[in-house]
């Protein structure tokens, strides 16, 4: 959550949008703005709305599918991250999630109805299953390959929500994507007073910590929200591509700052995946870490601030990870 400021906060793409601006008076061409990126986004990119560019993807049976702008770029991003990760974030996990139960907006997930059925395990292809053509404009995946691009879309659309929230209003903006952030315009003199926690709809008194942000991107991946009841036991959204089942990771809950909030949320979910490892390949980055062990204990890497200090990028991390 964020400090109290200009601020407006509605629903979008299955979760929260919130939206706060340096001028009050441009609060609602800034929602404006950001509203009209998250219906681009929605209908380019869910896998929850049969009429979605993705669905069309997703059902063509192998064949390319002639696709807008948005979703090439979309797809892009989740295969540029899928090769800086080595694989460790994959937007081919899609029916790795449908087998797992998360077939479905996740509002209506676990909601009622007959006891759940025991899970299964699809495996997950791998990105190079996915041929993305810009000069004919198609996108194409293997027969029973299924996208998902969580792990990338919704950070890409806060860094295209923000720049243009920030033109419209000529003023500077923070945008919030069910928790993941990003800022464009002029920074308030004080910086963005933004409250790191394992869930962003926690309240300040949930364990977490208050930061202070001036430019880039915020995101955050945890284990502890988007859980739900299977046959075989409690699952989780963030799913390991080399196993098809839901990671088992020493961290709960990591959040990374970054140039970019795609770049950030790139790097937050492969340190889930990567668990031990995510310590010296962040390091390596430059990119500031928080990482909240499954017990609790807090571990900062990179220059991640004190509780209330400013977070100073870092020049290395100017750019995000590294090809």
């Amino acid at each position: 959550m964020i400090e109290r400021r200009s601020t407006v906060s509605f629903p979008a793409l299955g979760t929260s949008a919130l939206v706060a601006v340096t001028d009050a008076g441009a609060l609602e061409r800034a929602r404006a703005a950001v509203a009209d990126v998250v219906a681009q986004f929605d209908s380019a990119c869910s896998r929850f709305r049969d009429d979605s560019e993705l669905c069309a993807v997703n059902s063509a049976a192998g064949r390319a599918v002639p696709a807008s702008q948005l979703l090439l770029d979309a797809v892009a991003a989740a295969l540029r991250a899928a090769e800086l990760t080595d694989g460790d974030v994959d937007p081919t996990v899609g029916e790795a999630l449908v087998a797992l139960g998360y077939d479905r907006d996740f509002a209506t997930v676990g909601a009622g109805g007959p006891p759940p059925p025991p899970v299964r395990i699809a495996s997950v292809p791998g990105w190079r299953t996915v041929m993305l053509d810009r000069d004919a404009g198609t996108i194409r995946v293997s027969p029973g390959v299924k996208l998902d691009l969580g792990a990338t879309a919704k950070a890409l659309a806060a860094d295209r929500a923000a720049a243009a929230a920030a033109d419209a209003g000529c003023c500077g903006v923070l945008v919030s994507l069910g928790g993941d952030l990003a800022i464009a315009g002029a920074v308030p003199e004080r910086g963005w007073h933004v409250r790191v926690t394992d869930d962003h709809r926690a309240g300040v008194d949930a364990p977490g910590q208050w930061i202070v942000v001036r430019s880039g991107g915020l995101a955050t991946s945890s284990t502890t929200v988007r859980r739900w009841e299977t046959g075989s036991g409690q699952v989780h959204h963030l799913v390991d591509p080399a196993s098809g089942r839901s990671v088992t990771s020493i961290w709960r809950t990591v959040s990374v700052c970054a140039a970019s909030c795609l770049d950030a949320n790139t790097a937050s979910t492969a340190a889930i995946v990567r668990g031990e490892r995510a310590v010296p390949w962040l390091e390596s980055l430059h990119l500031p870490s928080r990482l909240v062990e499954v017990a609790g204990t807090v571990r900062h890497v990179a220059g991640w601030p004190k509780d209330g200090d400013d977070l100073a990028m870092p020049e290395a991390a100017a750019s995000g990870p590294p090809r």
